[in-house]
């Protein structure tokens, strides 16, 4: 008779971190519990109806390279989608996809529900149990005790939540669902430092009370690359997305009542994230700005509810009503769901390890909003990385760490273990630095063979891999075929280009600024057997040759510091000539390599010549 006390793994929450960590778990052959607050509550988009954008989408494309879910679902539920960015270069070029809130959230929990070896439970998480250190189980609220060697903690915003709309406070989580009152002093009686931080939300308006015919429309893009390269279908666009901005008038009613203002009169305590700004907020801060622009967004197809993307606030019901009432086209707005604030407890990431285990205890690790971060796409990365490396700790084996250099999963992970945050922390290009090596389009090139390695890229998704591989080789031997000049020269003098006086070779071609590989093979027709993704590939690789070879050198620099092992155990402390506030940030974070310690705010160059010149002496 199956033992349902006992798990090899325990998952507290269900959001988009822990559905990843479960299902990694579950995949890797460990019998894990997913417990979540509520079942409706699984795999909920809380906040905006979308999945991907800038930064955010090269994490959801490097998940479904390691072998994660997150892109699979979003393609399977989405109702429009778009490429970001595209005027500027393919280093920043980000999917985002609005997709159907109830679909998503149902399709979520239809896959835990089906994954062998997960079992899915309602209930909320009391007490971690730990002896001498290590996870021993968990218990529940309502008094049930589960053993276990390892948990995964993914409780996103739900941890003592607060919601806060104007002098309306409620001690509940997010869209009405119910706060974690407990694990909180669990973590606080195992000595994690608790800090608040805050995000929130924009109004919901009814979709029967805007006058859409008086906004600009915003369609997606067809022909467009998936998140998933296993979506086997055209992605569709089913519907639409409008423009809105505030005015003068808008501006007026919300400074008139800025008083009343969770943010400015003291209600709200906890930390919020400066880029992601509420519109009380922008208005103020931004007070020479004469509008700002917001995105009406569908929910759902099964839903009347619109979401107002931008217009993020914890401003009275009141209000929130006459301000959105202001706007064109939202003359007769009605709101279905008022804004708020939410507040919540996390830790501080730098108390865990780059496998986002814990420091203190074995088999404990933090994956998701509970960290720091905000966003789904930021903790559905998180929590696939815990999945997996609590697994490979669970079988003995090597864990999953990568480098800034080759993922922005990689970039996140280190900037919440080495530096930490003061706030919630959200994924941007500018934080990669080498965001052109770090492109979406070549997540699967860059991280496949590690989730085949792990075990969750399985045999289709890896021919599919090894296929795309053998078309860029074929298709780079043709990069030096010779053109003559009477089969290119109109073709260059219709794109404004000098014509060629001798052959030239195709990559030659493709590096002159009006020039791609696709515009090229309309007349050529050299590349016509090659699928559009590898001709992508190519074109990026020959138009940006110099500067990708610049940064690969600098990889292979930052790689010499990164390969320079440090002892865990090392006690700074006593080692001389380093500053007293390097020894103590180095104690702290007890860095694994030399260039995750030259990351360290408050360690200078000088703090990593002496701790070289130790190490010299060390190994001699």
């Amino acid at each position: 008779m199956e033992n349902y006390e006992d798990f090899d793994a325990i998952v507290i929450g269900a959001g988009h971190a822990g559905s990843e960590a479960g299902l990694a778990l579950a995949r890797l052959g460990h019998k894990t519990l997913v417990l979540s607050i509520n079942l409706e509550a699984v795999g909920f988009l809380a906040c905006n109806p979308s999945i991907g954008g800038s930064a955010k989408g090269h994490l959801v494309c490097e998940m479904d390279a390691l072998g994660g879910q997150m892109g699979r679902t979003a393609d399977q539920t989405l109702l429009q989608i778009k490429m970001l960015n595209v005027g500027k270069g393919p280093a920043v070029h980000s999917l985002r996809a609005q997709v159907d809130k109830v679909e998503y959230h149902k399709l979520t929990k239809y896959t835990l529900e089906q994954q062998d070896n997960l079992y899915l439970k309602q209930g909320e998480a009391k007490e971690i149990l730990v002896e001498d250190n290590k996870v021993v189980g968990l218990e529940t609220a309502s008094g049930e005790i589960f053993h276990c060697k390892a948990i995964v903690v993914c409780t996103g915003v739900y941890l003592k939540a607060r919601i806060i709309t104007g002098d309306y406070i409620q001690e509940i989580g997010p869209s009405g669902f119910k706060q974690a009152s407990y694990l909180s002093d669990s973590l606080q009686k195992l000595g994690f430092e608790l800090r608040r931080f805050k995000t929130g939300t924009p109004p919901r308006i009814d979709a029967r009370t805007i006058d859409f015919d008086k906004l600009d429309i915003q369609y997606g893009d067809d022909d467009i690359q998936t998140f998933s390269v296993l979506t086997k279908t055209k992605l569709p666009n089913i519907r639409p997305c409008y423009l809105v901005y505030t005015n003068a008038e808008s501006h007026k009613i919300i400074k008139d009542n800025i008083d009343r203002a969770p943010l400015y009169n003291g209600s709200i305590h906890g930390v919020g994230a400066r880029y992601c700004p509420s519109i009380e907020d922008k208005v103020m801060r931004f007070s020479d700005k004469e509008r700002h622009q917001l995105f009406l967004e569908p929910e759902s197809a099964s839903t009347n509810e619109w979401y107002l993307q931008g217009f993020g606030t914890s401003l009275p019901m009141d209000v929130q009503k006459k301000t959105v009432q202001s706007m064109h086209g939202l003359e007769r707005a009605f709101i279905m769901r008022d804004g708020y604030a939410i507040e919540y407890d996390c830790i501080d990431s730098t108390r865990l390890k780059p496998t986002l285990e814990s420091k203190d205890y074995s088999g404990l690790y933090f994956a998701g909003q509970i960290n720091g971060t905000s966003g789904y796409e930021e903790a559905g990365a998180q929590g696939l990385l815990a999945g997996i490396n609590c697994a490979m700790s669970l079988q003995g084996r090597e864990p999953l760490i990568l480098k800034r250099s080759e993922s922005y999963i990689g970039v996140l992970i280190d900037d919440l273990v080495t530096k930490g945050t003061n706030e919630p922390y959200r994924m941007m290009t500018s934080r990669a630095e080498f965001r052109l090596q770090l492109r979406q389009d070549n997540c699967d090139l860059r991280l496949t063979e590690y989730g085949r390695k792990v075990g969750l890229v399985g045999d289709e998704q890896y021919e599919i891999y090894k296929t795309k591989l053998k078309y860029i080789e074929k298709a780079k031997s043709l990069l030096n075929t010779m053109i003559k000049p009477s089969e290119i020269n109109d073709f260059l003098q219709a794109l404004g280009e000098t014509p060629v006086d001798n052959s030239i070779s195709i990559s030659a071609l493709i590096k002159r600024p009006n020039v791609d590989i696709f515009n090229l093979n309309e007349i050529l027709h050299i590349f016509d057997e090659f699928p559009h993704n590898v001709l992508s590939e190519i074109n990026v690789e020959v138009k940006y040759e110099g500067y990708l070879k610049r940064q690969l050198q600098q990889i292979n620099e930052q790689n010499r510091a990164e390969n320079q092992k440090l002892d865990p155990d090392l006690d700074y402390m006593s080692i001389d000539g380093l500053r007293i506030e390097a020894r103590q940030k180095l104690n702290k974070i007890k860095p694994l390599t030399i260039g995750q310690a030259s990351r360290i705010s408050g360690v200078n160059p000088a703090d990593i010549s002496v701790l070289l010149i130790y190490l010299k002496k060390q190994n001699k």
